[in-house]
């Protein structure tokens, strides 16, 4: 697997240089078993992570830790009239105090769109490309200003197409040069897109087009969740359908975008038409259009709180159901 960066930076950048990150791989500083470098040189590879975790790395006794919050009743329609007080938040078990609170949140959104590009989507690419060209439309269209987005496609490597961007005409001309290739490399996407979108202002969303499983990934499941984790970022996986027959579907591949979803506050869409897709799109902007933002400072914690803080949002009224992330890294509060 490698790593390749075919459009680099934001608005207002030109495109890049492709530069590739191949599967060589080098330790940095003892933190993790291997990371990939950029094969300019080592030492640009070491400033831009040292900078990146300078940027997004706090100590949890003096930040906040941010959710969002989804709230449906039992007919599963959202409801986004809610006050604070209907809202009760635990930490390890301890019950918090709310220090911020935002109904329909309009900060600014970093949407990471991963697009499974492996042989076996190859029939559904241009639908998928079609409806992600209106999703796009829609996204920058509409809300904050300084809503942007940015693309990836993996098959046994992992291709950012574009950084994070405002500039519809870009992001939609790389859809159009997307390839189906052999491999998936799915947990090598997230991993990466956690840390790219690690440190934005505002909040951060992946949306995972695919058809489920993972093939060829360097990386773990659990390596994958730990960055989206790390990176406060709410994934909702779209899932194509190719056979409603469960014989010829991967379903322990769908399995684990039913848990990265489940896991980050997130929920799965399924699809297998044009109008399936397009709706489905539609329901993921109409969730983060409807999203409430809350933040608290950490008290109270237990001595022997574990490295991951398990976190549960409740709702006084018991017909209302809340859907966030399922914790925080107590090293790293986003």
């Amino acid at each position: 697997m490698r790593f390749v960066q075919t459009g680099l930076g934001g608005q207002g950048e030109n495109m890049g240089t492709a530069r590739s990150v191949h599967a060589a791989q080098k330790t940095l500083l003892g933190t993790e078993k291997a990371v990939p470098m950029f094969s300019r040189t080592v030492v640009l590879a070491l400033l831009v992570t040292l900078t990146l975790a300078g940027q997004s790395t706090f100590r949890h006794d003096v930040k906040l830790v941010r959710l969002l919050v989804g709230v449906k009743n039992q007919a599963g329609e959202l409801v986004g009239s809610l006050d604070r007080d209907a809202f009760e938040v635990y930490d390890c078990g301890v019950k918090q105090e709310i220090a911020i609170f935002e109904r329909q949140t309009v900060q600014p959104l970093s949407v990471s769109v991963l697009m499974d590009t492996s042989w076996s989507t190859l029939k559904d690419v241009k639908l998928e490309t079609n409806a992600l060209s209106k999703f796009f439309k829609s996204l920058l269209k509409e809300g904050n200003a300084r809503d942007a987005a940015a693309l990836y496609s993996f098959s046994y490597d992992v291709t950012q197409l574009h950084g994070f961007t405002r500039n519809l005409n870009q992001l939609v001309t790389q859809l159009g040069r997307i390839k189906s290739t052999a491999g998936t490399s799915l947990y090598d996407a997230v991993r990466f897109a956690g840390r790219d979108v690690q440190g934005r202002e505002g909040r951060h969303v992946m949306v995972i087009v695919s058809d489920g499983g993972d093939t060829t990934s360097h990386w773990k499941y659990h390596d994958a969740l730990e960055a989206a984790q790390k990176a406060d970022a709410v994934i909702y996986p779209v899932i194509v359908v190719p056979v409603t027959n469960d014989a010829g579907r991967n379903t322990g591949g769908e399995h684990a975008l039913e848990q990265f979803a489940s896991n980050t506050g997130g929920r799965v869409l399924w699809a297998s038409s044009q109008g399936e897709l397009d709706h489905a799109f539609d329901e993921i902007l109409l969730d983060l259009r409807t999203q409430y933002l809350i933040a608290y400072y950490p008290k109270e914690m237990p001595k022997d709180a574990p490295r991951f803080h398990p976190v549960k949002v409740e709702l006084k009224r018991s017909e209302l159901r809340a859907s966030t992330r399922s914790g925080y890294y107590g090293d790293v509060v986003p």
